[in-house]
């Protein structure tokens, strides 16, 4: 094993009980010293996110289906939490169906996954505001940083050998590391997928960050399926851009992805009967947001409806602080760092602000909930497009940036949240069918590729593992 190896195994680490079955097939390739606890987390809390629907259907069985999906996270929580939903829907629509999520996420160990979900950690990176990329500790260079995780993501698919691949947002991963994965899995015949929001960015900003790199060319190469988590008359992620008519071919817009309440809620926080959720995702730009509502609430002091501010777990210590002790002085205010079953508190608000990421979105959709959006408008355009949309479409009410910083406007905005209409006034049938849709593309894809038995893997695996000896 190398030093770069070793040093990564030693320094990653994630929330894990026991190896899973998976975990020994991958110590085949890293090595038996490798502690691959630390690398592959291994799930089986139960949690049911769908099980209402589940208990309306029959719950059908794909023999030895595999299903491996990377989720690159170098900011926020959006990827690991959609790729997590759509892992969720898949285990419990069919039996005989695994799956491993590689995720970058830092803290993907504080999630709950289902019972033949597991993940694999691989190092992380974090996206500063320019864009660029950094390494989060100092002790190791950003260049070897990747060419790990580069190494981690083929390494796994050989190992795993899954009959299917799903992609989220990044086609070609961070920095291209997915590109030697993808063309060895079309060696296999393993069926490949990309996922994308509704929403990526505008045309312009799109077409600037893809074309310098033949994004759309290796996409036709590469992908055997484009799902667009969004209904075809929302948005087109890709519009604009010269799509050809054979990558148009693969595109299918699956539809929103429906959440639904872990079966067994508990309890996470004393909260008031009614309230206004505040959350910014993974807080990492959120502090102005929250300071924008305090500075509405700090002039409309007449205004004691109960709010609710999720910090999340990336906002910087300092603004953590200072929110804490603005709104100490403000009547009705909770303030909860963080909650990672975020969709339970906001299925009870009354309303919800927010700045309009996908999941937080979806969520709303699902719950039915009132929502004021205030959108990021840099580096990406993603949140403003959305929000700017769902308001000409009657699901949300917006202020931009700018707006939201009037003390006097933001008060009145949260004073109309609790009185304006719920969005499942102006939804279209299968707005949110996203979940059910993909469920049915997997079942045809595995239908049409029969999976390997564990036999037949089992002989391929040892043969692979003997040639690289």
């Amino acid at each position: 094993m190398s030093r770069a190896v070793k040093t990564l195994i030693e320094s990653v680490s994630c929330a894990c009980s026991a190896p899973s079955k998976w975990s020994k097939k991958l110590q085949s390739f890293f090595g038996q010293e490798a502690n691959l606890q630390s690398l592959v987390g291994v799930s089986g809390s139960g949690v049911n996110y769908r099980q209402q629907k589940a208990s309306d259907r029959f719950m059908k069985r794909l023999e030895h289906v595999r299903i491996l999906m990377y989720s690159h996270d170098t900011f926020g929580l959006g990827h690991l939490r959609r790729c997590r939903t759509i892992a969720h829907a898949i285990v419990e629509r069919f039996k005989g169906v695994n799956v491993i999520i590689i995720s970058g996420s830092q803290i993907a160990g504080a999630f709950d996954f289902r019972a033949r979900v597991d993940f694999v950690k691989i190092p992380s990176v974090i996206k500063l505001y320019n864009g660029e990329y950094d390494s989060i500790g100092e002790y190791i260079d950003l260049e070897d940083i990747l060419m790990m995780r580069k190494l981690i993501i083929q390494r796994t698919a050989e190992a795993f050998q899954p009959d299917i691949m799903i992609v989220d947002k990044e086609p070609m991963g961070l920095k291209g590391e997915l590109e030697p994965t993808l063309a060895m899995l079309k060696q296999m015949e393993s069926k490949v997928i990309l996922g994308l929001r509704d929403v990526m960015d505008s045309p312009e900003h799109l077409e600037r960050e893809w074309a310098p790199k033949q994004m759309l060319q290796k996409m036709e190469k590469y992908y055997d399926r484009i799902w667009v988590y969004g209904p075809e008359h929302f948005w087109n992620p890709l519009g604009g851009l010269d799509v050809t008519p054979e990558l148009q071919s693969r595109i299918r817009h699956v539809g929103f992805l429906e959440r639904e309440l872990p079966s067994a809620l508990g309890d996470i926080h004393f909260l008031p009967d009614k309230y206004i959720l505040i959350t910014a995702g993974g807080g990492g730009d959120g502090s102005q947001l929250m300071e924008q509502v305090l500075a509405a609430r700090e002039h409309d002091w007449q205004n004691d409806y109960p709010l609710v501010m999720v910090l999340g777990p990336f906002m910087k210590s300092e603004n953590r602080e200072r929110i804490r002790l603005r709104a100490s002085g403000l009547a009705n205010i909770t303030v909860v760092d963080f909650e990672s079953r975020l969709e339970v508190m906001l299925a009870n608000a009354v309303g919800v602000v927010g700045m309009c990421g996908y999941n937080t979105f979806c969520e709303v959709l699902s719950f039915d909930r009132k929502a004021l959006f205030v959108p990021r408008t840099h580096p990406r355009q993603e949140q403003y497009i959305r929000a700017s949309r769902a308001r000409e479409v009657g699901l949300c009410e917006m202020l931009t940036p700018d707006e939201a910083a009037i003390p006097q406007v933001m008060a009145k905005a949260l004073r109309r949240l609790p009185e304006m209409a719920r969005p499942s006034q102006f939804l279209q049938p299968g707005d949110l069918a996203g979940l059910d849709v993909i469920c049915e593309d997997i079942e045809r894809m595995a239908v049409a590729r029969p999976p390997l038995s564990g036999e037949r893997r089992r002989e391929k695996l040892s043969a692979q593992v003997r040639a690289g000896e």
